[in-house]
């Protein structure tokens, strides 16, 4: 984990970010967000990047949006839904969802919904670290001078249109499941099988 990046990397992802008509208005604006080691995360930016790199426009297949913060002292569901309706409400102007989570408290429902326990995350970057592909473990935020980022991996796959499996945390199942509606939205993705002896595409 902790893989590095390099100023490179982080200004071609800043880029693509701060032309796109979905992460722009959110990035401009976070500052409001005003959650506790929040990011920007996951699918829209890897898709952003996709949609760049292959020609395509860049709301292109992103159906929504993921905004993660990290609070231990509030691990009430009341507290995340009124934090999620809050920034729905900031960015109603958008033409999708927005889905805030509180990665605190994952724990308490996650075998409800996947069928195993989980430990608690210690902090955002550890849910980060969790995410289906090593491609999709990254997030974004604003600060008041730069964009920073967090990608726990690295950015070589993001950059080089692979998708790889994190076994950290998915079954194969859920892994599987994402592929194959991202290969009909991105045909030309380099996308590895679970068991990365072959690519799928």
């Amino acid at each position: 984990m902790n893989a590095p990046v390099t100023a490179d990397q982080i200004a071609r992802i800043n880029t693509v970010a701060l032309r796109s008509p979905i992460l722009s208005p959110i990035l401009d604006r976070w500052s409001a967000v005003s959650l506790p080691d929040c990011w920007l995360v996951a699918g829209a930016l890897a898709q952003t990047f996709w949609n760049n790199a292959f020609g395509l426009p860049l709301a292109h297949g992103i159906a929504d949006v993921d905004i993660v913060y990290f609070d231990a002292d509030d691990l009430s569901e009341e507290a995340e839904l009124r934090h999620s309706r809050r920034i729905r409400d900031l960015f109603a102007e958008l033409p999708l969802r927005i889905d805030v989570k509180n990665e605190a408290r994952v724990h308490l429902w996650f075998e409800a919904k996947f069928g195993q326990t989980i430990p608690p995350y210690v902090s955002t970057a550890d849910a980060i670290s969790t995410f289906p592909t090593t491609a999709t473990a990254i997030g974004i935020q604003r600060t008041m001078t730069q964009l920073r980022l967090v990608a726990p991996y690295g950015l070589d796959d993001l950059l080089d249109l692979i998708v790889r499996p994190n076994k950290k945390q998915i079954t194969r199942s859920v892994y599987e499941a994402k592929v194959a509606r991202w290969l009909t939205l991105w045909p030309r993705l380099h996308v590895l099988s679970w068991d990365l002896e072959t690519a799928i595409s």
